[in-house]
């Protein structure tokens, strides 16, 4: 994220309170020595959405406030509780205009739409500072005369009264349970509604970004459940999962670029496993566009893992056995190909292409095409399918196992690739079908843990070929690139042997006797 934008996390707890009220002392409150001096600011926040109030509809506000200390664009990200981020940037010239590096964590949300002003809110503030007995403040307590109105309905304009207890940064939150006290006992009421601008332009439905996880906490359940249900409820959660993680990725979370890619797997599993339950050609462009997306984040990810997974091998080398400039070719090349492959993936999320899948997903969650199979009963119509993706399991496995030569670690890949699917299919069911679903991924799960570490080594023994080749051409010595190679062909065998027995546990007669639990 850009230096120039502030960052602040603030925790805080608005009242309502009659207009005629008269604020009480908090000095009643134990660890509160006395208030400052009262200070008077008037403010004028103006606040910006899309034309679908996208912003306003996931509990983010965005605004450009003058008077007051902090004059600037403020983002305000989604309330936990009493805490909430915000993140802040200079005023500048632009009166109409957000400033495009403050939208970036909430890019997946706005996308490349036009933000145009929702609501104008207008504060007289009566402020103070809540001190400690060494005059130093810990709280902030706002007494507040508002007048807000909305700028999608002219007529629309409110005006209430409210009280705001800020704590400082640092400062726990149950801070907050205590200082309340006195407002509470005098008539004071915790509001209902968490902003200024949510009272005046009022709740608007949120998309269905809260359905739970991937453990399937807080869907439904039973003999009755759908097929179409559980697949939407799985496709909620991902979608909001790939938003979620988007902003990970902006900000430069690199492990965020891992979670990315995975929901947008288990999405493009779930979809494929489950393809008789939409309708036929249904999503078919959705499938083909989070392929893409993972393979836009993929070389900044593998090239990651490749080098810590190098590093560690060559650490782990007796110092007699590392000849010449090992650990530093390796890692100048791969943390080239790092930021080429991060760069490439900055210009994909910031494509067209890339907004226009997320327009996609919304229409995926908000108007699924289901087929008439997705009306039926889950506990009858899933465990065929899934049952149907273990067959491809096994299918891949015998064509790898025939395979020699150069076709077979390609053929092994494609086995992973098949127990991946069943794997994200069978959790995305395992509410419904219970602990049979379960022990099914937990199977597939194993086989595509070593088929992945099998994958790594080909990949790294690719990589140490190539190095050993081009230390050799520059007079350096090539000997430990070998012994690297040696090590990680090691690695993989182990790997394959691994796979034999985990594949062995998805053998048709199990995989029926789980499902049918």
């Amino acid at each position: 994220m850009s230096s120039s934008i502030a960052r602040h996390d603030e925790v805080e707890r608005k009242y309502d309170v009659a207009d005629d009220l008269r604020l009480p002392a908090l000095t009643t409150v134990d660890g509160v020595a006395s208030l400052g001096q009262q200070e008077v600011h008037d403010l004028e926040a103006v606040y910006f959405d899309t034309a679908g109030m996208d912003l306003h509809r996931h509990g983010i506000s965005v605004r450009r406030r003058t008077g007051g200390v902090d004059d600037g664009w403020h983002l305000k990200l989604p309330r936990e509780d009493d805490r909430r981020t915000e993140l802040q940037v200079p005023l500048g010239r632009a009166v109409r205009t957000v400033p495009s590096r403050l939208l970036e964590p909430v890019r997946a949300i706005v996308r490349d739409r036009p933000l145009r002003p929702v609501a104008r809110v207008r504060t007289h503030r009566l402020q103070q500072a809540v001190l400690d007995d060494a005059g130093r403040a810990f709280a902030t307590l706002c007494d507040d005369r508002v007048v807000a109105q909305s700028l999608l309905a002219p007529d629309r304009e409110l005006s209430w009264r409210e009280v705001e207890l800020e704590l400082e940064e640092g400062r726990a939150a149950d801070l907050l349970e205590r200082l309340e006290v006195p407002l509470l006992e005098c008539g004071a009421v915790v509001s209902a509604s968490s902003s200024k601008v949510r009272r005046v332009l009022g709740d608007v439905a949120h998309r269905r970004d809260d359905t739970g996880s991937s453990t399937g906490r807080g869907r439904r359940r039973g003999r009755r459940t759908t097929a179409g249900t559980v697949l939407l409820q799985h496709v909620q959660v991902q979608v909001a999962a790939i938003v979620r993680q988007d902003r990970g990725v902006r900000e430069g979370d690199r492990r965020a670029v891992h979670q990315l890619r995975i929901a947008a797997r288990r999405l493009r599993s779930a979809l494929d496993a489950f393809a008789p339950l939409r309708v036929a050609g249904a999503n078919d462009l959705v499938i083909g566009e989070l392929r893409w997306v993972g393979q836009v984040l993929a070389p900044a990810r593998d090239a990651e893992v490749l080098r810590q997974r190098l590093a560690a091998m060559v650490g782990d080398q007796p110092a007699e056995l590392v000849l010449g400039p090992v650990a530093s070719r390796i890692d100048r090349d791969l943390s080239k190909a790092q930021r080429a492959g991060a760069e490439a993936a900055d210009e994909a999320m910031r494509s067209e292409r890339y907004y226009r899948l997320l327009d996609l997903l919304d229409d995926l969650v908000e108007a699924p095409q289901w087929s008439d199979l997705a009306g039926e009963r889950a506990d009858e119509v899933l465990p065929p399918l899934l049952e149907k993706s273990a067959r491809a399991v096994r299918k891949a496995t015998r064509r790898a196992r025939a395979a020699d030569g150069a076709d077979r670690d390609p053929a092994l890949h494609a086995v992973r690739k098949k127990a991946k699917r069943l794997r994200y299919a069978a959790e995305s069911a395992q509410h419904v079908l219970g602990p049979g679903a379960r022990k099914v991924a937990r199977r597939a799960k194993k086989v595509q843990s070593a088929l992945g570490e099998h994958q790594d080594s080909v990949v790294a023994r690719a990589a140490l070929r190539q190095w050993g080749i081009d230390a050799h051409r520059e007079g350096d010595n090539a000997f430990t690139f070998g012994l690297l190679h040696a090590l990680e062909q090691e690695r993989g065998r182990s790997a394959e042997e691994a796979f034999g027995a985990a594949v062995a546990g998805l053998g048709a007669k199990d995989v029926k006797r789980n499902l049918s639990r």
